[in-house]
């Protein structure tokens, strides 16, 4: 949001920003937005002055979230063990997107990597931690983190209705990365 907005207009929107992080973790990305301007006390078209598309009001409901997930990229980075590491951060991903109703949705690829700046600051934050991965063998050549992004976000959209939507993100994601095989 500009600091050059009016006054009304910032608090319009930090009424709208507070009223749709509760309908989206309520009611997931499918928030109906005319929902979240009747609570918000504005009319529709003032949320969409604010948020001109639904994915703008996740990324911005998702915008915590997201730094917290840079923020531990960042602290994970130190740690001697490479793989372990990014697979605590991805693991953290999964916890975080099946916690935070729309987070996953936030995070989909519906476009070029630079219209998604929820994909994109979690790419930057990652990056260091997959690059040492592959450096050390523990991950394969050629997978990006817009890969394991992608991955994630299949396993909860694909979990999100489930009875315990947690248990089974986690279980399809251990699945993920041991692989099908059995071990020799």
């Amino acid at each position: 949001m500009p600091e050059r907005q009016r006054a009304d207009a910032r608090r319009n929107y930090a009424r709208i920003l507070a009223v749709a992080e509760e309908e989206v973790a309520a009611h997931g990305a499918d928030a109906s937005l005319e929902q979240i301007a009747r609570t918000a006390g504005v009319g529709s078209a003032t949320v969409r002055r604010h948020f001109p598309t639904r994915r703008a009001l996740l990324e911005a409901v998702s915008g915590q979230r997201i730094e917290a997930l840079c923020v531990r990229a960042h602290d994970l980075a130190g740690e001697d063990d490479s793989r372990t590491a990014l697979l605590a951060w991805l693991s953290d991903v999964v916890t975080y997107s099946v916690s935070a109703r729309g987070l996953a949705a936030a995070l989909a690829y519906d476009g070029p990597v630079h219209e998604n700046s929820c994909s994109a600051a979690l790419e930057e934050a990652a990056d260091p931690l997959l690059r040492r991965a592959v450096r050390d063998g523990a991950v394969a050549a050629g997978v990006t983190v817009a890969d394991l992004i992608t991955l994630v976000i299949g396993i909860v959209l694909a979990t999100e209705h489930y009875p315990d939507p947690a248990a089974r993100a986690n279980r399809l994601f251990g699945l993920a990365v041991a692989g099908l095989s059995p071990r020799s």
